[in-house]
């Protein structure tokens, strides 16, 4: 980097690289400054060649082949996150049966299922299990295959065959990209199979992304967006991107503050 860089400019580059993809209405809220001030500091980093812009935010330029770290996710938008998982959990009838994926929206949506009733979910997320071991009213099913060192997340042959035997009322998903044509994205091929069996195995799809998904570049398409019935997130989409959910017939919920 041969540009010199402010202090905030610096720790808006930062802040960048953990979440891998941001919004410019989502800096300028974290950094207390107007969007003016927010697109003059991006384009010094555009012009910087350390970040890389798109239609309404600003991303990592080498966030598309990997994601951020576990523990990085968790902290990410997780007050976003955790309203999405109580509107999610709230929407969940008592009895039903559930496929929970890797991801930590996921994973808050298993804290705020801890005190539902008759579930049974399947899922390839150990962190998942963990939560909802703890609720003797909840069984739940692991499945078993390559343990990811990472986030815990259950992967391979073995996973995917044991997902394709069970057919469940609502699968629960996570992804870390959506594109602005809709496509579902993700980083790890191994990942996306399960998650795409996991799709096909449910009598309704429900996608759980934090608005700091949209845009976000990731490697492997995993679903179109049209495989999903319901989309939780926690601001309302762009315009563009709401035209494309109500031709497409999904329904939009979004988590109230």
């Amino acid at each position: 980097m041969t540009m010199a860089l402010n202090p905030r400019q610096l720790a808006m580059l930062q802040m960048v690289r953990e979440h891998g993809a941001l919004r410019i209405e989502a800096l300028a809220e974290r950094f207390h400054t107007t969007l003016q001030t927010v697109r003059r500091d991006v384009q010094r980093l555009t012009d910087a060649g350390v970040l890389e812009r798109f239609h309404g935010g600003v991303r990592a330029l080498d966030s598309s082949t990997r994601n951020t770290a576990h523990a990085d996710r968790q902290r990410s938008h997780a007050e976003a996150k955790q309203r999405i998982a109580r509107t999610v959990a709230a929407a969940i009838p008592r009895g039903s049966s559930l496929f929970m994926n890797i991801g930590t929206t996921v994973e808050a949506v298993a804290r705020e299922l801890l005190h539902h009733q008759g579930l049974r979910v399947v899922t390839n997320n150990l962190h998942v299990a963990r939560t909802l071991s703890a609720n003797p009213h909840c069984e739940v099913v692991v499945a078993g295959g390559t343990v990811r060192h990472e986030d815990l997340g259950v992967v391979g042959e073995a996973a995917l065959s044991f997902i394709e035997q069970f057919k469940v009322d609502i699968g629960l998903i996570g992804i870390s990209g959506i594109d602005p044509d809709g496509t579902l994205r993700d980083f790890d091929m191994r990942e996306v199979m399960v998650a795409r069996a996991i799709v096909a195995q449910s009598r309704q799809v429900w996608l759980v992304a934090d608005s700091s998904k949209f845009g976000r570049p990731a490697m492997i398409e995993m679903a179109p967006l049209q495989a999903v019935h319901t989309l939780f997130t926690d601001l309302p989409p762009e315009p563009a991107f709401e035209r494309l959910l109500r031709e497409l017939g999904v329904r939009c919920v979004v988590a109230p503050a």
